[in-house]
């Protein structure tokens, strides 16, 4: 982990798949979060681990000295309460290394088994006198995403001046999210799914209502009104990279990456990003310069636009997505699927399925076990023949420096049209 002034800084990845989970942890994640089964925020958003797969992911992450942070976070009904137990259990024995939680029942039970327990940001900690009232339960606290740079680091300052532990003997650690989608509602409670369709975000359904274009209509008269932005509830997604040093000199020391119905190109790229600004951070190297050319980077992955500050800056959310879906600047098409990977020679063998491929084109190989690599061809082999073009049905030679597996699929990476 990233260490300055003697604290640690963690940098906590998304994981919604083996192929995401593989991704951060060769970006230089230093934590990922995860859910299993249905008690978790992402229920509905991403593929979700089963609560077998535990064993594994600790296996993976402990090799590369990774924390692993298991999202238990979703309201609990009295239904729920055996299920909750059965997970707390399971990630008491797989060594978990603690719950993301919001809900009393599960903190209560975590605590009782000796499991590790972080606050979710759907408690709502706005004020140093919440973070003490939960720090008899955990020792990381995920604030309230509607806070200020100023508040942030009022809290920080007094969890240091005060002393103030968790039940570990250990300063309280704070967490905020840096980058990824927003809610409109506060900390992402919002009955709206519910109450359209009675699928409730506040337990991993969320349907995203908000992210629809709608229309105003005066009911009375019938007339529209004419709105520049028909998205008037899809906020921009958050992108703290150019202020990214404001956020450390606070005094945070867990960095959250959103994302976990993201792919492993997007939880590569942005933990990667990140990573780098934080290690020029500590170099004293990070500029305006250096944290704009990362936010291209950014840029080419999953997003709805950035909104450049959020709520850190003391911006109120006003900054919409005018559009359904990624602005990313790059998008991936199928091209096709690794056959086999030549170790010693560093080659991989692509079948090629749809399109074609050429000199220059940028490729992503994703796989469970690969992660996510990204690579410009330089060099196309067809039949022991070096070729420029490749097509549908070839069976297609490359350099490849990083190993991939048969399997993996492979995708063109082609530039957005404007």
């Amino acid at each position: 982990m990233v260490q300055y002034n003697n604290e640690q800084i963690e940098i906590m990845a998304p994981a919604g798949s083996f192929e995401s989970l593989n991704a951060a942890i060769k970006a230089g994640a230093d934590a990922v979060y995860f859910g299993v089964d249905d008690l978790n925020m992402r229920k509905r958003a991403a593929a979700n681990f089963k609560i077998a797969d535990l064993p594994k992911i600790v296996k993976l992450c402990s090799k590369a000295n990774v924390n692993t942070y298991l999202t238990l976070n979703t309201l609990i009904y009295d239904s729920d309460i055996q299920l909750m137990k059965k997970i707390c259990d399971a990630a008491k024995k797989a060594n978990i290394s603690a719950v993301i939680a919001t809900d009393i029942s599960v903190i209560e039970y975590a605590r009782k088994i000796g499991l590790r327990v972080h606050m979710s940001t759907q408690t709502n900690v706005s004020n140093i006198q919440a973070v003490k009232f939960f720090s008899k339960y955990s020792d990381t606290i995920v604030l309230a995403r509607e806070l200020t740079l100023e508040q942030i680091k009022g809290i920080c300052d007094a969890v240091k001046k005060e002393k103030i532990k968790g039940p570990n003997n250990e300063l309280v650690k704070i967490e905020v999210f840096i980058h990824g989608a927003l809610c409109v509602s506060i900390a992402g409670k919002c009955c709206m799914s519910l109450a359209t369709h009675n699928l409730s975000a506040n337990r991993g359904e969320c349907l995203q209502n908000c992210r629809r274009a709608y229309r105003v209509i005066d009911e009375e008269s019938g007339d529209e009104l004419v709105l520049d932005n028909r998205y008037v509830m899809s906020p921009k997604d958050l992108c703290t990279i150019r202020f990214l040093d404001k956020i450390l000199d606070a005094g945070v020391s867990v960095l959250k990456i959103e994302g976990r119905g993201r792919g492993p190109e997007y939880v590569f790229k942005v933990t990667k990003a990140y990573k780098e600004a934080v290690e020029l951070y500590k170099q004293g190297k990070f500029t305006q310069e250096k944290a704009a050319e990362l936010e291209k980077e950014l840029e080419k992955v999953f997003n709805r636009g950035f909104w450049q500050g959020g709520y850190y800056l003391g911006k109120k959310l006003g900054e919409w997505a005018g559009t359904y879906g990624s602005k990313s600047t790059e998008v991936k098409m199928s091209l096709g699927a690794v056959k086999n990977y030549f170790a010693k020679t560093k080659i991989v063998d692509i079948l090629i399925e749809t399109g074609s491929l050429k000199l220059g084109d940028k490729i992503l190989i994703t796989g469970q076990t690969t992660g996510a690599i990204e690579t410009e061809v330089k060099e196309i082999v067809v039949n022991e023949k070096q070729v420029k073009i490749a097509n549908k049905g070839d069976r297609v030679t490359i350099k490849l420096l990083e190993k991939a597996r048969e399997k993996d699929r492979v995708f063109k990476l082609i530039k957005r049209s404007a």
